[in-house]
């Protein structure tokens, strides 16, 4: 472990100096990459540093006590300061360990979150409007922001889909555990027998791309416009302003049909196939890893069922950590850190007992 955080502290010296280079702040890519890099490494450096400030300590306590014709007094100091330094560094090796788990490469992303309507029909289609309307509350109660890519609006309100991009610190570390099926079971107004209908919803989280990410070559593209549908909107199908962005070599498909201006939805749709590349691309090196290196609450696979919001008892269950909670409608109220904070801590603790077999 000390081996790694010494070539942390130089490589957090390298940057360091690398950030003071006018030509790197030139550069606007690489310097805040630099900066992104910095930060990561600040809290680690940071308690490394802490810990030899303790073992300092504990060293000079030990010195003290060793020598024959030393104070009575200052060697009962001594011997506080040394039983109070072994504590903290103890304590401080602990969060050492964590910090030094491997970390997520995109956990500070921003974050771009498609959710569809799978099997249900038009209860589908309202559970996907629920969803959108938690995250929604959840993103403003962590004061990011949101912006809408592309929706697809039923008449009775529903969502057919809506790809949204969420801008704030650590969005992708937070919305990263919401991929997969969501599945409502609950009773629909319309059912007249009061029968409890069960429905999915899928959730698609992206991290989202830039330009540096992916490089994507033009002629590579096959661009469509088409006019746009859906619930309300005075310039529903009256122009060809809708984009549709095919990838041909992945068979990718973007689609944007929410702006009035064709050029802003080409934008947005080129946001969201950039992310679409960029993912494929790191679940293709994620593949290559180890099965034992990966995440064991499975924070990716958007076939997987991981959670199920049933409505007669008020409650919601993660599958993946076994997590239930009689919190229904508060955590459709956007208080949604009580399913995340568990499954961050789930993570931690399978990484840590990896690294711990590893040694």
């Amino acid at each position: 472990m000390f081996g790694k955080l010494q070539e942390a502290e130089e490589k957090y010296i390298e940057i360091i100096n690398k950030l003071q280079n006018p030509n790197i702040m030139l550069n606007p890519a690489i310097y805040k990459k630099l900066m992104q890099e910095h930060k990561n490494l600040t809290p680690i450096i940071e308690k490394y540093r802490e810990y030899i400030k303790a073992q300092t300590a504990m060293e000079e306590a030990k010195n003290i006590l060793q020598e024959p014709n030393q104070d009575k007094d200052l060697k009962t100091m001594a011997h506080a300061q040394l039983e109070e330094s072994k504590l903290e560094r103890e304590q401080l090796k602990k969060q050492l360990q964590t910090l030094l788990l491997p970390k997520d490469p995109n956990d500070g992303k921003n974050v771009i979150v498609e959710i569809r309507g799978s099997a249900g029909g038009e209860e589908a289609t309202l559970f996907a409007a629920s969803l959108f309307r938690m995250y929604s509350m959840y993103i403003e109660k962590k004061r990011w922001t949101l912006e809408i890519l592309n929706s697809n609006i039923r008449e009775l309100g529903g969502l057919k889909e809506i790809s949204f991009l969420v801008k704030g610190e650590n969005a992708y570390s937070n919305f990263k555990f919401e991929s997969g099926v969501h599945r409502v079971q609950r009773i629909p107004e319309t059912e007249a027998a009061g029968r409890i209908h069960t429905s999915t919803v899928t959730v698609a989280v992206l991290p989202e791309a830039e330009e540096v990410d992916v490089s994507i070559d033009p002629s590579d593209l096959q661009i469509d416009t088409f006019r746009a549908s859906g619930a309300g909107g005075q310039h529903i199908n009256k122009t060809e302003s809708a984009i549709r962005i095919t990838h041909i070599p992945s068979g990718l498909i973007s689609e944007c049909q929410d702006e009035r201006s064709q050029h802003k939805n080409k934008d947005k749709a080129m946001k969201i196939l950039r992310s679409k590349l960029y993912e494929k691309k790191h679940r293709e090196q994620e593949k290559e890893i180890a099965s034992r290196k990966k995440s064991q609450v499975g924070s990716g696979d958007r076939s997987e069922r991981i959670r199920t919001y049933n409505f007669p008892q008020g409650r919601v269950t993660d599958h993946r950590i076994g997590l239930t909670l009689y919190k229904l409608d508060t955590i459709l109220d956007g208080n949604i850190d009580e399913l995340v904070t568990p499954l961050v801590a789930f993570e931690q603790a399978e990484k840590l007992k990896r690294e711990e077999e590893s040694d």
